[in-house]
């Protein structure tokens, strides 16, 4: 079920977009606060209805946190019609502006229309926390900031983020790396290997590779 997080303070423009989502089969989460948005956010939500006046902030600042995080696409719902507010709100990242009041068929049609456009445009990316993968480019970002790995390290990494959540065995990540079932590779290696990748793009207070003692390795968000 496609995941879809409301950032909205004005309780009956939630209550109708909620009941209309939920029609449609989508699952929702409502936030009046940018706070609050900031704890349900997670890699499960598909899409960001975003209002721009909030009881703690603007709803820029809002989607410049989830920009410098995510690929998840943003379409802002205010009362805001300046065409100036409107650059702003596209420049920043924003998939769509639709301004207040507004018809729920036109919603549901533009949320439908960034949904298609934005399963096509990261399919290639893989997100996890606050590291993205972008497979085109073989490159890694921790929040926006580039990575640097070997090409052995965005290999194992890749691999773990392909099987999200899935313990890979050590036999499987020495045949996808070197070709070999680990017979003429040095046992210390891959632990060596797996160690710099974790100081690389583990935050402090994360641990995003578990070891998984005696069978391998598992990608955890």
């Amino acid at each position: 079920m496609t995941q879809i997080l409301l950032v909205e303070d004005d309780d009956a423009i939630a209550i109708g977009v909620t009941f209309a989502l939920e029609k449609e089969g989508y699952k929702v989460h409502v936030a009046p606060t940018i706070k609050e948005a900031k704890t349900v956010l997670n890699e499960k939500v598909s899409l960001i209805l975003l209002d721009l006046n909030l009881p703690d902030g603007i709803g820029y600042s809002f989607c410049e946190h989830v920009k410098s995080i995510s690929e998840v696409p943003i379409i802002f719902l205010t009362v805001r019609d300046d065409e100036e507010e409107m650059i702003k709100g596209l420049d920043m990242g924003a998939d769509d502006y639709i301004t207040k009041p507004f018809k729920m068929r036109i919603l549901l049609s533009r949320i439908q229309a960034v949904l298609r456009r934005a399963q096509k445009d990261v399919s290639h990316i893989l997100i996890c926390k606050s590291i993205r993968l972008d497979k085109n480019q073989g490159r890694v970002y921790k929040r926006d900031e580039e990575v640097v790995l070997s090409k052995s390290e965005f290999k194992l990494l890749l691999l773990l983020m392909e099987n999200k959540e899935c313990t890979v065995s050590r036999e499987h990540i020495l045949e996808y790396l070197w070709g070999v079932d680990g017979e003429f590779v040095n046992d210390n290696t891959l632990t060596v290997m797996v160690k710099r990748l974790r100081e690389k793009i583990e935050e402090p207070e994360e641990k995003l590779i578990q070891t998984i003692r005696g069978v391998g390795y598992r990608l955890e968000s």
